[in-house]
Order: C-alpha cells, then sequence, then structure tokens
C-alpha cells in the first residue's frame, strides 16, 4: 500500500470511501446505507471492492457487528483526512463571504460603464467587502472576451453582439440615446428638429478614432447628413468639448443624464429613432456556479438599480 499505484487510486471513488467511514463508525451495514441512501447489497459490493483493491478483510463479521481489522484502523486517519478535505473544498468553493474576502476584482469596462456602473458598485463593495479591491480594464468586446477567456478578468460590462457559447451573460439594463449640448444650442430642448440637428456641429465618441458612427447610418438612409468636426475616445471628454465649443453630441441615456448637468448642458431626444441597445454583465462560464462571481453579478445588478 506505501506504493499505491494510480491505476489503483482510479478503482476508488468517494462512495466506497464514505462507506469505509460509515462501516468504521456503525460498524453495521444496515446503519450504513441507510445513512448514505444505498441498499444493503451496495453497501456489500463496495466492501468486496475495498477488499480487492487493499488487500485485506478490513472488517471481519462478528455477532455485535463489523469489526475492523488493524489495516482498516491504519487506513481511517488517512482516508477521513481526504474525505473532510474534499468536504471542505467543495464547501469553500460554494460558499463566498464578502466581508472576510480579500483580492482584487478585475472587471473589464469601457467609459460608458466606468462612469454609470463602476462608480455604485465601488460603493457598495467598499461597504460590504472591504478587503477586496476593484481594478477596471478599458476593454471593448473582442479584448474583453480574451480577457474573460484568459482570467485576466473577472466580468465585463457592455455588449456583445455576437457573444461566444464560452461566455455567459444577464441583462443589467437597456440603453438609448440622447443629445446635449448648450442651451442656446437646444433652444427646444428636451426635443430637437432634424433640420436643427443636421445644422449642428457635432462631437463623436469614437474610441477607433473613426469619424462616422450610428447616427449618421441614420441619417444617410433619411437622405441627410451632420458635420463632425471632433471624434474623442471618452464622453467625459466629449462633454466637455461640447461644453466649450457649443456643438452638440450624441451618448448613452445614461451618461447623459448623470453627467452633461455638471457641464451646463441640456438634453434632448434625437431626432432620428436609434436602436436600443443591452448593457450586460459577462462572464466567462467556467464560473457559472462560482460563488464569488455571483456574489459580484449581485452587487453590480444593485448598483444599476440603485443609480
Amino acid at each position: 500500500m506505501a506504493d499505491f499505484s494510480n491505476t489503483e487510486l482510479r478503482r476508488l471513488d468517494l462512495t466506497l470511501l464514505l462507506v469505509f467511514l460509515g462501516l468504521l463508525r456503525l460498524r453495521k451495514a444496515a446503519g450504513v446505507a441507510a445513512e448514505l441512501g444505498l441498499t444493503q447489497s451496495a453497501v456489500s459490493q463496495a466492501l468486496r471492492r475495498l477488499r480487492a483493491i487493499f488487500g485485506d478483510d478490513l472488517f471481519l463479521r462478528r455477532p455485535h457487528g463489523m469489526e475492523p481489522t488493524a489495516v482498516a484502523l491504519a487506513l481511517e486517519p488517512a482516508v477521513r483526512g481526504a474525505v473532510e478535505a474534499l468536504r471542505g473544498a467543495l464547501g469553500s468553493a460554494r460558499a463566498f463571504d464578502p466581508a472576510a474576502a480579500t483580492g482584487i476584482v478585475r472587471i473589464a469596462a469601457l467609459d460608458a460603464a466606468q462612469s454609470v456602473v463602476v462608480p455604485p458598485l465601488a460603493r457598495r463593495m467598499a461597504l460590504d467587502a472591504p478587503g477586496l479591491r476593484l481594478s477596471v480594464l478599458p476593454l471593448a468586446r473582442g479584448e474583453a472576451v480574451a480577457a474573460l477567456a484568459e482570467g485576466r478578468a473577472d466580468l465585463s460590462i457592455g455588449f456583445i453582439w455576437d457573444r461566444p457559447d464560452m461566455v455567459s451573460a444577464e441583462l443589467l439594463y437597456e440603453e438609448g440615446y440622447r443629445v446635449a449640448g448648450r442651451p442656446e444650442a437646444l433652444p427646444d430642448a428636451p426635443h430637437v428638429s432634424l433640420d436643427a440637428y443636421c445644422a449642428a456641429d457635432h462631437v463623436l465618441i469614437s474610441p477607433g478614432g473613426d469619424m462616422r458612427g450610428v447616427i449618421d447610418d441614420h441619417l444617410e438612409a433619411l437622405g441627410r447628413s451632420r458635420r463632425v468636426m471632433l471624434a474623442l475616445p471618452a464622453f467625459l471628454p466629449a462633454l466637455a468639448a461640447v461644453a466649450a465649443s457649443g456643438a452638440l453630441v450624441t451618448l448613452p441615456a445614461r451618461v447623459a443624464e448623470a453627467f452633461a448637468g455638471g457641464f451646463g448642458l441640456v438634453t434632448a431626444a434625437p431626432p432620428v429613432e436609434v436602436r436600443r441597445f443591452p448593457v450586460s454583465v459577462f462572464w466567462h462560464r467556467r464560473n457559472d456556479a462560482d460563488a464569488r462571481t455571483l456574489w459580484l453579478r449581485r452587487q453590480l445588478a444593485a448598483a444599476v438599480a440603485g443609480a
């Protein structure tokens, strides 16, 4: 037994070990069967397998019950330790105590989610899980999926139209658009006419540096166009540029509602119908049942609801 090979280990399973420990404790096959929800014949079969694996009788039948042999008694500490270690590992995997948790939570998110979702999430984490720290990675779609797959990110926030099978998702909210500008640029706010919109200069949020966005496709379908005078990669600099220039910017509604007023801007509904888009939290499927991931998802949902 000192040289117990992998081939011999493969013959063991958890039921055999539980039967072994049960017989040591109860000394009766009927009691073990009732405790484990097995038939007595299944317990007898398990004992035959154990005897073959360890090359010993292990338990001798006596009038008062099953008497363990010296080999069985010698095996007990190691077998009990292995079962308890597995039980503890499984329990740890299923449980998560935010108050005692430590480490870094890494979330992939671009600036819209950074602006409106991350701050309330950070506030909740500081209260409920003070030992956790939050790191935000400015990754979009393909990069975010790669980060989830490689374990560089725990979660991703945003939208992915073609989500791969290895990634799970949960909707946080649906997002629309608002137009923001100085009051003199949007005198009829919360409305703006198509003519006024097309006549104005525009700032475009474009992480890739493009001078054309989804709004331009809708305008083109109507035979209209607009002049994009500036492309910026993030929403808050775009709001600052609009406040300084008098141009307009079309941006996600939650960002506009949260920050436009701070720049002295007013908002209006876009003069063209633009498809709303889902903002979801994404995680790798290997973490579907992970208690820490589930807790983080619940915190995100509560942060969005509170915001």
